[in-house]
């Protein structure tokens, strides 16, 4: 009788002191007592601008006020973009009490919005390709912080691109600045996604942002991963970003400046077409500005015309015989003799 007196009272307090958790082994639940003391939020996960704009990325804190301590620290506001390499962020803003500071390409193009005591929402100006991306807003309150993340997309055209030398003969540095040169950045892989969805199909391999060397397909075939193999963005993995060598898929977006095609009264070599554009008060166009006015203003043209990196391209939005009969795109003639004398130019002038 003493012993089940014993095993009772020992049931008891196990019962007791277990009070805080369930008892199936599936899952526990502790209940914790104090929840967090500072929350930060952002009312949208993603932000759609076009380069030239201005954008607000939005980030709002909310503190217990309740709690010992509240409101006994300045708070410190901190944006940061994120990298594809997870271990490294690169600083874009901080922010305590009067004390700001911007840092790198975002100095004087970034400030809070200040649109109530609990914002923390980032203004960018002047938006250049490079802020594509994601951005990181941390809050800290003493020894209290919390995050938020925010992506900016922009709108704009995917390309691919290799120069005169031919197909895969880029390393991924040289490919970085090939982009650079025709006034576009190397795309990201969201980037190239979307413009695959939006029917890009390119067979040859080329560089991303993030290392990788991808191509996108939407109608398979033989020499492009096989005929019975399903539409997609092929990945060819990571590859060694100084030996190996491919094409590059480059992303750019609206322009401030006009781009035209110069009614010349006779065809011109290359040299030509360099100097037609600057009697012109303007400059041979790039490749990233024939592929934006023709994505996104629309841009038609039939007539083959010399381009900055000694190409030869034209811009069709209306499919047409002798133009593009199948498709709008932007059509490739080719890197020709620069002393032929056989095409136009187009041209590109800047606003201020």
């Amino acid at each position: 009788m003493k012993s089940l007196l014993f095993l009772l009272l020992i049931s008891i307090c196990w019962a007791e002191h277990t009070g805080n958790y369930t008892l199936k082994h599936d899952r526990i639940i502790h209940i914790q007592e104090n929840g967090p003391r500072l929350l930060v939020e952002a009312e949208q996960t993603k932000v759609f601008s076009h380069r030239g704009g201005n954008i607000t990325l939005p980030c709002k804190f909310y503190r217990d006020h309740t709690s010992a301590g509240s409101g006994t620290h300045k708070i410190r506001v901190k944006w940061t973009k994120l990298t594809s390499d997870y271990l490294k962020e690169v600083d874009v803003f901080v922010a305590m009490g009067l004390h700001q500071k911007s840092y790198g390409n975002y100095q004087g193009r970034v400030f809070l919005k200040k649109g109530s005591e609990n914002d923390a929402s980032l203004v960018i100006t002047d938006i250049t390709l490079e802020d594509y991306g994601r951005y990181k807003c941390e809050v800290i309150e003493g020894l209290e912080d919390d995050i938020a993340v925010v992506s900016l997309d922009l709108q704009g055209v995917v390309f691919p691109y290799f120069p005169r030398l031919g197909r895969y003969n880029l390393n991924f540095h040289e490919a970085q600045q090939a982009c650079l040169d025709q006034d576009s950045v190397i795309a990201s892989f969201d980037q190239l996604y979307e413009a695959w969805r939006s029917g890009l199909d390119w067979c040859n391999a080329g560089w991303l942002n993030d290392g990788s060397v991808q191509y996108p397909i939407t109608k398979p075939r033989e020499p492009c991963g096989g005929k019975n193999t399903v539409p997609g963005v092929r990945n060819y993995g990571f590859w060694d970003k100084d030996k190996s060598r491919y094409d590059v898929f480059c992303f750019t977006s609206n322009f401030n400046g006009r781009f035209y095609y110069l009614i010349h009264p006779t065809k011109l070599t290359y040299d030509e077409a360099v100097q037609a554009c600057l009697k012109d008060g303007s400059q041979i166009a790039k490749v990233g500005q024939i592929f934006a006015a023709w994505k996104l203003l629309g841009y038609d043209r039939c007539d083959a015309g010399w381009l900055a990196d000694g190409s030869v391209r034209y811009p069709i939005s209306r499919p047409r015989r002798r133009c593009s009969p199948d498709e709008a795109a932007v059509r490739f003639v080719g890197f020709p003799d620069k002393k032929h004398k056989l095409y136009g130019v187009y041209c590109f002038r800047a606003y201020n």
